[in-house]
């Protein structure tokens, strides 16, 4: 073989030997992780142990950057915090979620301040975005919303998959602006517009009453930060009542902090009594909170709890805590079905997730978040029910002369 031939032939090698390098180059490249394909992640590296393929994710991601009409005009964090609420939702937990950067201060301002809003406690029931509870006297009272309505529309927007969060913060507004909540009502045919003018909310707590017939009655709107003290003073006119008889009202009480149900109910109860259980569904041990005492009243004392579909969350643990410790009787409907623990975790400085670390058990070991609590006694609100006739604070009076 000539000395020109064999040139040729190691060049047409040499060519080969690149073509073929090339293309398993490019086979490789073009099969490698699609996180590989993602130039500048912070964090690429997991620290979490776990058996799911994230491969489909970034392959989406990539692809949305690649073929996206629409991927310019979201930047990647958001997509991000779009990723975790997302990952959030998977859990079917309408109180599991995700804040992102505005809504978390959004949530911080809520919890620290004082806003124009309709006063209403919302929540989830049966997916569906529900009103628990019209506080007394506040714009969602006096327009007639009612415990059970279904929000359909905040404004103009559908409130199909809407957080309960989000929907507070459209709610939520300036004193004195309006908004207009599309409602279905049970028992109606169709939706209806309510315009509420929004308001500063002062969240009542107890009015007291001591009717002819010898029965006192403390009505119980929420459980705020100071309503153990003002259920205590509520209780000491109860005293000098002289009354053995008494009717607590918690219909239309949504709830709120837990360490004041467990001390009311502590006034009822023996010491040591169980008053509530958490339930971390088998990631610790369960916790029972019991009733600190003093007891305060005999055995002679009657009582009876009035409950609807607006008692949820810590009216709920009050309310089934004196059920089941054969303390008082329930009368009224189903209530809201709200026993759930959340947590506030950060995530960034910016961001943080509330998420459900926990379920609320009755003394018995009942679900509150299942179905909420069943009266001794089912009384519904008759028609012809108003402000001067009661059929179910009737029914409890009558209970209690009874005994």
């Amino acid at each position: 073989m000539s000395k020109g031939k064999k040139i040729i032939l190691i060049l047409a090698s040499i060519s080969v030997g690149v073509m073929l390098f090339s293309m398993g180059t490019y086979i490789g490249y073009s099969h490698r992780p699609e996180i590989e394909k993602v130039m500048g992640i912070a964090h690429k590296e997991s620290t979490l142990t776990t058996t799911a393929d994230f491969d489909p994710f970034w392959k989406v991601w990539n692809t949305i950057n690649e073929k996206s009409i629409y991927a310019k005009k979201v930047s990647d964090q958001d997509r991000v915090w779009s990723a975790a609420q997302g990952l959030a939702q998977s859990l079917g937990d309408p109180y599991t979620v995700f804040f992102s950067p505005e809504e978390n201060k959004l949530f911080n301002q809520t919890i620290k301040g004082s806003f124009g809003g309709i006063g209403a406690e919302v929540g989830i029931k049966d997916k569906i975005l529900t009103i628990i509870a019209p506080l007394k006297d506040s714009p969602a009272d006096k327009a007639g919303l009612k415990s059970g309505d279904k929000i359909v529309k905040i404004g103009t927007k559908s409130t199909g998959d809407m957080t309960v969060e989000s929907a507070i913060n459209l709610i939520r507004g300036e004193k004195g602006t309006p908004i207009v909540l599309n409602i279905y009502h049970s028992g109606d045919k169709t939706t209806k517009d309510v315009s509420i003018i929004r308001d500063t909310i002062e969240i009542p707590t107890v009015d007291t009453n001591l009717r002819s017939d010898g029965i006192f009655v403390i009505s119980f709107y929420s459980f705020s930060e100071n309503s153990a003290s003002l259920f205590r003073g509520a209780l000491q006119k109860f005293f000098d009542s002289k009354s053995d008889k008494l009717i607590v009202d918690l219909r239309g009480n949504p709830g709120g902090y837990l360490d004041q149900a467990v001390q009311i109910g502590s006034w009822f109860l023996d010491q040591g009594l169980p008053i509530v259980k958490e339930d971390f569904g088998g990631t610790k041990k369960e916790n029972i909170y019991r009733s600190r005492g003093p007891k305060l009243f005999t055995d002679k004392l009657k009582l009876a709890i009035l409950v609807d579909s607006g008692s949820a969350s810590a009216s709920e643990i009050l309310a089934g805590a004196l059920q089941e410790n054969h303390i008082a009787t329930l009368v009224g409907t189903q209530t809201f079905g709200k026993g759930s623990v959340q947590e506030l975790v950060p995530i960034t400085d910016e961001t943080s997730l509330k998420i459900t670390i926990a379920k609320w058990l009755t003394p018995n070991g009942v679900s509150i978040s299942e179905k909420g609590l069943t009266p001794d006694l089912v009384v519904k609100v008759a028609p012809t029910d108003d402000k001067d006739h009661d059929s179910q604070m009737n029914k409890a009076a009558e209970i209690l002369l009874a005994k």
